[in-house]
């Protein structure tokens, strides 16, 4: 049976870097979008596109996944600098050649992505990787990934694992808790949301493979 759930949310603000909002804006032009396009297919206010791509709001979970899906951008894109330089760390200094590239990702410089709603994602491969999102995610207290009414929903396959706090899930119409040790696997295309529960920080690590846009949604 599934855990059932109550929580208490509230709202905690966050900065986009001003260079991640330059790169939807970029991606979207060069496939020919408008921003009142992109809005109206989203369901959401074209005011709110320019200031995300402006780098004076900073998105939601299920905002920034509605419009990177849409345009066809891996989450990962938004993590890579504005020169597209690979992180610092992303080499070993004695460990591998000059120009070689480590398998290792450094705790100490993960690439960092703060949204709204107090949630934050790190990169755990030192590289992009076109086909898998693998972070590591801290939901704050009254954290949400999305409001109740705005479901997130994309194709591929989505796995979670909590490391410490309570995170509440919403698959369909059925709502869980995970609890430190917990895991789950699930189809993102069935909406889904997830919360912090409790007083204390949710901390899991979670993986995202193949995403992409949602086949059931209709297209213009």
């Amino acid at each position: 049976m599934p855990r059932r759930s109550r929580t208490n949310r509230s709202s905690s603000s966050a900065t986009l870097p001003k260079d991640l909002g330059a790169r939807l804006r970029k991606s979207r032009e060069e496939k020919g979008i408008t921003g009142r396009g992109l809005a109206q297919y989203l369901g959401i206010s074209p005011s709110l596109i320019s200031q995300i791509e402006r780098g004076r709001v900073v998105p939601s979970v299920g905002t920034l996944y509605a419009i990177t899906t849409h345009l066809e951008m891996g989450i990962d894109d938004l993590f890579r600098d504005a020169n597209g330089h690979r992180p610092e760390g992303a080499v070993r200094a004695g460990r591998v050649k000059k120009d070689a590239i480590s398998p290792i990702q450094d705790s100490r410089t993960r690439q960092m992505i703060r949204l709204a709603e107090g949630i934050r994602w790190e990169r755990l491969t030192p590289q992009p990787d076109s086909e898998t999102e693998f972070y590591y995610v801290v939901y704050e207290v009254g954290a949400e990934s999305c409001p109740k009414d705005s479901l997130i929903r994309h194709g591929g396959k989505e796995y979670g694992y909590l490391i410490q706090g309570r995170l509440g899930l919403k698959i369909g119409f059925e709502e869980f808790e995970l609890r430190p040790g917990d895991s789950i696997s699930f189809d993102p295309q069935i909406p889904h949301r997830q919360w912090t529960i409790g007083k204390k920080r949710a901390e899991a690590i979670w993986v995202v493979c193949n995403r992409h846009s949602d086949n059931r949604a209709p297209r213009p």
